[in-house]
């Protein structure tokens, strides 16, 4: 629902994150809390806004084409070609300003170096309690311009046993725009301590490997993809479709859709007047498709009729992935192959009107400029949790400002501070780090999921190991 809205990002400390000693795994403490002692903002409300320039874009009018020659397309369809079109894609585009002031939303690892460090402590903490001293694979999916990576890395590099057991770092993009900036970002951290950089296109490319430890990162990156909005009716499941403006001229025989759905925020007029090429439309009959995703969570199957959910196929997919890189099959049960971190907006519930369009940091029609707009919609953690089964543990999900205060985030801040060469640039990274935990702000609204291997017995899974995914800490 939110995104930050500016980059007050504080610079890195020489040698501030260096161990004065090893850290044992048997060691007494929280895993966490333990490596953190040796380690030694409010966000912005938007209004919805639609710019007056109306001119077709690109990606409209590939959209457009596509709709009159062979009908209404799926939000996923249309997500898909907004964002990843080959060459006119929202994140395709060299041209395209993605992050930070002048591009259309900022992260969290842009505003604060300490949100990339605590999720470094908290990787390292699973290899030091899970990972039986194997080498280590690092995996991110959607790297963006690899800061938060970034981070990790240079966490992880101030123990000489992590270091040395680091192969290679897998970064999971589709953008070759964003995989040079990647590059030019890890490459000198990497070449310095030999670590293999590898780019993939999809985690499917990412072999499971139990011998290695694997910790993995996806941070805004679920709410990016693909999903099909399907409502509830008396027949079953229908899809919502997208449809051209200009075809509620014609008969439902004629565009087979149902042309009588009125959708709840978008219209063929956007909020400033300027008409929309795109509406919402009901596909006239159950599809075997649209059922099968109605029957993909025990969850909906008591939804009532009209309730509308946004349910991603390709998100199940990829957390179901995501579980086989952190299962060892071989051990049959006695250890974890890996821990993850998934972090974006959302809940532990379905959504039904959450698809969203940010443009210059500001909510606009999500019908706006097809291909120039970034696109998201609400993450149903419950789901991705669903996919693990079998295969991974999920913890949590506990909000953004709860996981970093409870990883440490005031001492680190403090410590930065008192490194700090001005009074000014201790107040900037004061006002940065209070950013990440405001309550009215990106604290509530972002949710963080850890997933470890699952177990043959779950009280297998340590204390440190679940830290801070804990009640009543």
């Amino acid at each position: 629902m939110f995104r930050a809205t500016a980059s007050n990002r504080a610079q890195p400390v020489r040698n501030a994150f260096r161990a004065p000693g090893h850290v044992r795994a048997g060691d007494s403490g929280s895993g966490p809390r333990r490596i953190w002692s040796a380690l030694g903002a409010r966000i912005q409300h938007r209004s919805y806004v639609a710019p007056a320039n109306n001119a077709v874009t690109p990606i409209e009018k590939i959209l457009l084409d596509n709709i009159k020659a062979t009908g209404p397309i799926s939000f996923g369809r249309y997500m898909q070609m907004c964002l990843s079109h080959p060459t006119e894609g929202y994140y395709m585009k060299s041209s395209q300003q993605v992050f930070g002031e002048k591009g259309d939303f900022t992260t969290s690892p842009e505003i604060s170096q300490v949100f990339g460090e605590l999720v470094g402590v908290w990787l390292l903490s699973q290899w030091l309690y899970a990972g039986n001293s194997r080498k280590l694979r690092l995996v991110e999916l959607g790297p963006g311009r690899g800061t938060l990576m970034q981070d990790i890395l240079r966490v992880l590099s101030q123990f000489s046993a992590a270091c040395e057991a680091i192969e290679a770092v897998h970064l999971v993009e589709t953008s070759p725009n964003m995989r040079q900036r990647q590059d030019e970002n890890l490459s000198p951290l990497a070449f310095q301590h030999k670590w293999d950089l590898q780019w993939h296109t999809s985690i499917e490319e990412i072999p499971q490997d139990p011998s290695r430890f694997t910790l993995l990162v996806a941070h805004e990156f679920f709410d990016a993809l693909p999903f099909n909005l399907i409502q509830k009716t008396q027949q079953g499941w229908q899809e919502v479709m997208v449809a051209t403006a200009d075809s509620t001229n014609l008969d439902s025989k004629s565009l087979n859709v149902d042309t009588t759905l009125r959708p709840k925020r978008d219209s063929t007029t956007s909020q400033s007047g300027v008409p929309s090429r795109f509406r919402r439309v009901l596909s006239p009959h159950p599809a075997l498709s649209s059922n099968l995703l109605g029957l993909s969570s025990s969850r909906f199957k008591d939804l009532p009729p009209g309730s509308q959910i946004e349910v991603s196929p390709t998100a199940f997919k990829i957390a179901r992935k995501v579980g086989e890189l952190m299962h060892d099959p071989e051990s049959k049960g006695e250890r974890s192959a890996g821990s993850g971190l998934v972090v974006d907006y959302g809940a532990e519930k379905a959504f039904g009107n959450s698809f969203r369009a940010f443009k210059e940091h500001k909510i606009v029609d999500v019908f706006h400029r097809p291909g120039e707009c970034d696109l998201t919609v609400n993450v149903d953690f419950a789901y991705l949790s669903e996919a693990l089964a079998g295969l991974a543990t999920p913890l949590g999900p506990v909000t953004q400002g709860t996981f970093l205060t409870r990883m440490g985030l005031a001492a680190r801040v403090e410590a930065l501070k008192k490194s700090a060469q001005s009074e000014e640039r201790a107040a900037e990274i004061e006002k940065a780090a209070k950013r990440l935990v405001d309550s009215t702000g990106m604290g509530s609204q972002y949710q963080v999921m850890g997933i470890v291997g699952t177990r043959k017995d779950e009280s297998e899974v340590r204390v440190e190991e679940r830290w801070p995914f804990v009640k009543d800490a």
